[in-house]
């Protein structure tokens, strides 16, 4: 009796300790152009989605649900709303980052990189670019003012997505299964971590309260890292096929898009002590990045029908007329 009361008791107090399973819903879509995309990003200020597409930007005004294109690239990968109606786009085929003013859709800018430049994150101030050159295995640093590279930092090829911790850029390297170490001061390149049971990182997240690095895996685990110590500390199942980590600060949750297996992975970051999955919403094949809007907590997927047969090494087909967004929100 007494072992029957010790057991109740603790299955009590672990189910008063685990955190509630917030609740999110896909509540429509909106429709866009054809064509592949790559990252999306929110500008909660102007109220606007921005989603890098195979030849230009298409932009969402959010409170309508209006897309519209605007702009040139050459196999888009990022785009960075940099405030004051200009935008930082990466172009991988070219290998250009190209500036825009989004009043009228005219390029500003258009300046070389490495091979294959794909994805692209500001420091604090706005004023640093970091543009992850994957083929080049570089990164360029661009003054967002001046619209030019002014520094780069030498790594690893097959860079994916990064993070700036402090002086230290974190970059997961997707061949290599392990994320890159960069001082940014210094210029000189770290100690890799090794991401033991990930197979190709490449969304990447930093949760600051806790000063965690997250990275999602092909193979369906989140690898969390502790950034003060530059270790491996947990691996956290999660879906297929991710290709971005979303991290909400204001409501303590991490969203991982697995468009391999059309799911939406929730995982908490509420403890100091671990990551946990609280939450799976069912969404579509293919919706594998995506971006939060920090104000509303509204996630948006971008994903597409797919019906034609993949080629070797690549992902099938989108159906003609079938790319969409689909709006994920809370309740």
């Amino acid at each position: 009796m007494r072992n029957k009361l010790i057991l109740s008791l603790t299955a009590l107090l672990m189910t008063a300790a685990a955190p509630n399973a917030p609740t999110y819903t896909v509540s429509g879509s909106i429709t866009g152009p054809d064509g592949s995309w790559d990252y999306a990003r929110v500008d909660a200020g102007a109220h606007k989605l921005y989603v890098a597409r195979s030849n230009a930007i298409t932009v969402v005004d959010l409170p309508s649900g209006t897309a519209t294109t605007m702009g040139e690239l050459k196999r888009g990968h990022a785009v960075v709303p940099l405030g004051g109606g200009r935008l930082l786009a990466t172009s991988g085929t070219d290998g250009t980052v190209r500036f825009f003013n989004e009043a009228d859709g005219k390029e500003i800018s258009s300046i070389a990189v490495g091979k294959k430049p794909d994805a692209a994150i500001l420091d604090a101030s706005g004023k640093r670019a970091f543009v992850m050159n994957s083929d080049s295995g570089t990164v360029s640093v661009i003054d967002t003012t001046t619209m030019r590279v002014v520094r780069t930092l030498t790594a690893k090829p097959a860079l994916e997505y990064a993070a700036l911790v402090g002086n230290t850029l974190f970059v997961n390297d997707e061949d290599l299964n392990e994320l890159e170490t960069i001082d940014v001061v210094t210029g000189k390149l770290g100690k890799a971590i090794a991401l033991k049971g990930c197979e190709g990182p490449t969304g990447l997240g930093y949760d600051s309260k806790n000063a965690r690095l997250i990275s999602s895996c092909a193979n369906g685990k989140a690898a969390v890292v502790d950034a003060k110590t530059q270790k491996l500390v947990a691996l956290v199942d999660i879906g297929k096929g991710p290709d971005a980590v979303i991290v909400d600060e204001a409501r303590g949750l991490a969203f991982i898009p697995c468009g391999g297996d059309g799911v939406l992975d929730i995982l908490s970051l509420a403890s100091p002590k671990a990551v946990t999955r609280v939450g799976r919403v069912t969404t579509e094949v293919g919706a594998r990045t995506g971006a939060l809007d920090p104000t509303t907590g509204i996630v948006y997927l971008p994903t597409a029908k797919f019906g034609q047969p993949a080629q070797a090494g690549g992902r099938p087909g989108p159906v003609a007329g079938s790319f969409h967004i689909l709006v994920v929100k809370p309740s």
